[in-house]
């Protein structure tokens, strides 16, 4: 990607453990915020009931999946319990040289390859209150038997132990409230007055992540 597309428009990093809500809190911003575009990441994960290709994500074979990764394709990729994401330079640039800031839906992993490409990017980590609410919306989302929950929550744990990689760590408690917190977080990037990192969620973060 040149140097120049990435002035266009700012990247903003939005990664959670799953069951963090973070897909409901980017479906929010982007009906608030007309100047946000989402990347729309490749995946080589089943679709689930209701998400749609090239919407929701780009749903490939690990044979074409790596050989985008053998071309160069992505910006960013990684492995996320069993299956394969990646970010794609091309996606990016068009969005950006077209005036929109970008949001990329990914993980920590995902997270620190683009930091390393992008210095200027501002990146929020999303937890949840408490290890016992990731839980409760792990179960009431229907999609994972109890093994597959008892898995999320340790390699949540695992995530949350990177949040002092991100810019913002933000606790997405009571949904109005957290996307009304992310919008500032962005609106004041893009007015160049970053906020500090909260206090209290920076201790929530190190006890969700020590537990």
């Amino acid at each position: 990607m040149s140097n120049d597309a990435a002035h266009h428009g700012t990247l903003f990093i939005v990664a959670a453990p799953s069951g963090g809500g973070k897909t409901s809190l980017i479906r929010g911003l982007l009906e608030l915020d007309p100047k946000l575009a989402l990347s729309v990441s490749h995946t080589t994960r089943p679709a689930r009931p209701g998400e749609e290709d090239g919407k929701h994500y780009h749903f490939v074979s690990v044979a074409d999946y790596e050989q985008m990764v053998a071309n160069g394709e992505f910006v960013e990729h990684a492995q996320v319990f069993d299956h394969f994401y990646g970010t794609s330079h091309v996606a990016i640039a068009a969005k950006l040289s077209a005036g929109f800031d970008v949001l990329l839906d990914i993980d920590w992993q995902g997270a620190r390859q683009v930091r390393d490409g992008f210095p200027g990017c501002c990146s929020i980590f999303i937890i949840p209150p408490s290890l016992e609410a990731l839980r409760k919306r792990l179960e009431q989302r229907g999609q994972d038997n109890a093994r597959i929950i008892e898995r999320r929550m340790r390699d949540a744990q695992a995530e949350i132990s990177h949040w002092a990689e991100f810019d913002h760590v933000l606790i997405n408690d009571e949904f109005d409230k957290a996307l009304e917190q992310l919008h500032e977080i962005i609106n004041d990037h893009r007015q160049q007055n970053p906020r500090k990192m909260d206090n209290e969620s920076r201790r929530l973060a190190q006890l969700l992540a020590s537990s």
